[in-house]
């Protein structure tokens, strides 16, 4: 029998060959079955799952991997999907990998059905049929994309009327030798004014861009009396165009030389450099970890350009006063989604990639494939894209990924593309980021997850921890117990308010993670948290403690006590105790009588279950007031004991408060120049309420994480109960120390990696 392992799970391609009985039994299922035949069907069923497992564990490696080792043109196999206009529009989903994810699949469908063709067209129906419908979804999602995007949109703006100039020169190095370096740069620069003079006057562009290195010299910063010249030549040009000039150039700074792109507005001057990002190895420079004499000689055509800071946004200043934000790209810096995604987050109408593919000029396939790649991130972020190269491909892209004006390879021509330039809707990509590579890598980690929780559960350490853990529980839950005596006026209340208050909280974090204008308003996110969190979960609060008492059993009656005042209920009165199946405002009881009646008042407290032990020990019945599976749900949420990390005071005081400091900290080292500048030029009240504003902010933060966290165990939890009831209990116990893990270590990591990692 073979068998293969993927992180630690043995998935056997053929465990058994079903027999007719099987078949009969997976028809018609008799709860009179054999226990052979409902472990048949079981079997056939844990059978079923593993293979699904297997199969998107095998997407997912592909795709972590992809997302992990780094790659010099960023290609994968989605890709292959741009020719189809209808199925690449998914890439506003999740990128070119989310299409790599479809085709994976795809063809793990139809390897399995190709496994089962022997054992008729039932078995192999189901996986084609899974095979077809991948595609359809994504043609379907395309369509409706295209539709709506051929809708008139009545407040369209001006088109953008861009020139690109592809000079068709190639080979600097050659012409440098052959001709000297002024009399090339002459001559490169004679070619881009006639055919940049020609799109000004005659095709009336707004403005004009040339491809990478068109100005193969450092530009603003002259190396001889010459290259000023040629700079003031430029800067002349513009302002005779009276229009905007982009171009590929080299900037220069105390760390070295840089590829770039100079944006020249008339009458201004240089407004200032985009550098490029994805430096080319080996060519436009050797990381430094490699870099020594021997590489050099070794590789003599070997560059020296530093990296860029990534992606930067410019306002393109046009004579008719329309100013519109775009993000410059600079050849491999279109393979890369993420400075796609960084420049659409920071508010670009346009993309402007320049490019050098002069080295695919004896294999235009190269440079086509360029640009398909390059599409990507047009219909990624749904911006429109002005590409020119120095010999080929150069186009027009619009937001869709089509080409809409295009050059051939090998000849000079001068494209005018005109598109309209407006802030698009984000799309999931732009919110999420490149995601899904770290989710293929996060659904790899939670299989090996899987086998370790196996592992440990069934280790002599975490069985001493569960009898330590029961034993704090018992001594919790010991009465007399604080309970909250609720009419059904007050329960609605609390439960109102204190469900509206969680949920402004996400909410408040949601909004943080969306809007850059909140994120840097520390008096705003007060407001909001105060408004929609502290004020209605105080009154909660307040709601619960109007109504407190203690909980006890006295002389056969279950005792509840308020000061002076007590009410007394007969044991003999009590028919059963139902625990609540929604915990709101908290978890709880109710009463059955014996008369059939429920009591009027419920019974809000941190520990039911030591109530319902205690009323079962008098001999009351316990009957859950959810289905069996709500009852289950119930159990794992009270089952988990909570330790002094999860108390209130640890996670949203004192957390916040170690995260702040250090963090004011820096920040008062950049924006007074030591750590207690603030102190030295404006006293101790400014310094303590600035921190103290910080303190607050990180205290929201970390509130609002806590419960993203909390709203995800509980999920989790669902999950479980509904999928492996057994397990139900040992996964929200790892939930619960996944998320004390999230909070603790990954949230000061975080902060760490920030501070560090740039």
């Amino acid at each position: 029998m073979n068998e293969k392992t993927i992180w630690g799970m043995k998935i056997q391609p053929k465990i058994f060959q079903k027999s007719k009985e099987a078949d009969k039994l997976s028809e018609h299922p008799s709860p009179n079955a054999s226990p052979s035949l409902r472990k048949t069907d079981a079997s056939l069923a844990t059978l079923s799952s593993s293979k699904v497992v297997a199969a998107l564990a095998g997407a997912a490696a592909w795709l972590a991997t992809e997302w992990l080792w780094p790659k010099l043109l960023g290609d994968t196999l989605g890709h292959g999907l741009y020719p189809s206009q209808l199925i690449r529009q998914a890439a506003d989903i999740g990128g070119a990998a989310g299409l790599s994810l479809a085709l994976l699949l795809t063809n793990e469908a139809l390897l399995a059905a190709f496994a089962r063709r022997a054992e008729g067209a039932r078995a192999y129906v189901r996986p084609l049929a899974l095979a077809a419908l991948m595609p359809m979804l994504l043609a379907g999602y395309g369509y409706s994309v295209l539709g709506n995007s051929a809708t008139p949109n009545s407040a369209a703006s001006k088109p953008l009327r861009l020139a690109m100039i592809q000079a068709n020169i190639v080979d600097y190095e050659r012409q440098r030798q052959q001709f000297g370096a002024y009399e090339t740069v002459h001559k490169i620069l004679d070619t881009h004014f006639a055919m940049s003079y020609d799109a000004v006057v005659r095709q009336h562009a707004d403005a004009v861009m040339w491809s990478e290195t068109s100005y193969p010299t450092t530009f603003g910063h002259p190396k001889s009396a010459a290259g000023a010249e040629l700079d003031q030549t430029i800067v002349d040009i513009v302002n005779s165009a009276g229009v905007p000039f982009i171009f590929g150039t080299y900037d220069r700074d105390a760390f070295g030389e840089y590829n770039a792109a100079a944006f020249l507005a008339p009458n201004t001057g240089l407004l200032g450099f985009y550098r490029k990002t994805r430096l080319f190895p080996f060519t436009e420079y050797v990381p430094a970890w490699l870099d020594s004499p021997l590489v050099r000689r070794l590789l003599p055509w070997t560059g020296n350009w530093q990296h860029g800071n990534g992606a930067r946004v410019f306002p393109l200043r046009l004579a008719d006063g329309r100013e519109i934000p775009v993000l410059p790209l600079i050849c491999r810096d279109d393979v890369d989604a993420s400075l796609g995604i960084a420049g659409a987050r920071l508010g670009a109408q346009a993309i402007l990639t320049m490019s050098n593919d002069a080295w695919f000029s004896d294999y235009p396939q190269g440079a086509e494939l360029h640009q398909a790649v390059a599409a990507f991130r047009s219909i990624e972020t749904r911006l429109p894209q002005f590409r020119v190269t120095t010999n080929g491909f150069s186009g027009v892209i619009d937001a869709n990924g089509n080409i809409q004006a295009a050059s051939k390879m090998g000849q000079q021509t001068l494209i005018i593309g005109d598109i309209a330039a407006r802030t698009p809707p984000r799309t999931l990509i732009v919110w999420w980021g490149d995601w899904v590579g770290l989710a293929g890598l996060a659904f790899l980690l939670s299989l090996l997850l899987q086998t370790l929780i196996a592992s440990v559960s069934a280790s002599a350490i975490w069985q001493r921890y569960l009898t330590r853990q029961n034993a704090k529980a018992q001594q919790a839950m010991a009465l007399p117990l604080a309970v909250s005596v609720l009419p059904p006026a007050a329960r609605i209340a609390a439960s109102v308010l204190r469900s509206f208050a969680r949920l402004s909280l996400i909410g408040i974090g949601i909004a943080m993670l969306q809007s850059d204008a909140l994120r840097g308003n520390t008096l705003a996110q007060i407001r909001s948290f105060s408004v929609l969190f502290l004020v209605p979960e105080v009154a909660a609060w307040c709601v619960l403690l109007a109504f407190g008492a203690r909980a006890s059993i006295e002389n056969g009656a279950l005792v509840l006590t308020r000061g002076a005042h007590r009410i007394e209920i007969a044991l003999v009165d009590i028919a059963a105790v139902e625990v609540w199946r929604l915990p709101l405002p908290s978890a709880g009881v109710s009463l059955r009588l014996s008369s059939g009646a429920r009591w009027r008042y419920g019974l809000a407290l941190t520990h039911p279950n030591a109530l319902v032990q205690a009323l079962q020990a008098a001999g009351i019945t316990a009957q859950p007031a959810a289905p069996a599976r709500g009852a289950l749900y119930q159990q794992a949420r009270l089952a988990i004991q909570r330790g002094r990390l999860d108390q209130p005071f640890a996670k949203f005081v004192l957390l916040p408060f170690l995260l702040a400091f250090p963090a004011y900290y820096l920040h008062q080292h950049i924006a007074y120049g030591s750590g207690f500048g603030e102190f030295t030029s404006f006293g101790l009240k400014a310094y303590l309420l600035g921190f103290a504003l910080w303190w607050a902010a990180w205290a929201i933060g970390v509130m609002a994480f806590g419960a993203a966290l909390r709203a995800m165990i509980e999920l989790g939890t669902v999950l479980g109960v509904l999928l492996r009831p057994s397990s139900a209990l040992e996964l929200r116990r790892w939930l619960e120390c996944a998320a004390k893990l999230a909070l603790y270590v990954g949230v000061p990591g975080w902060l760490l990696l920030r501070v560090y990692g740039g």
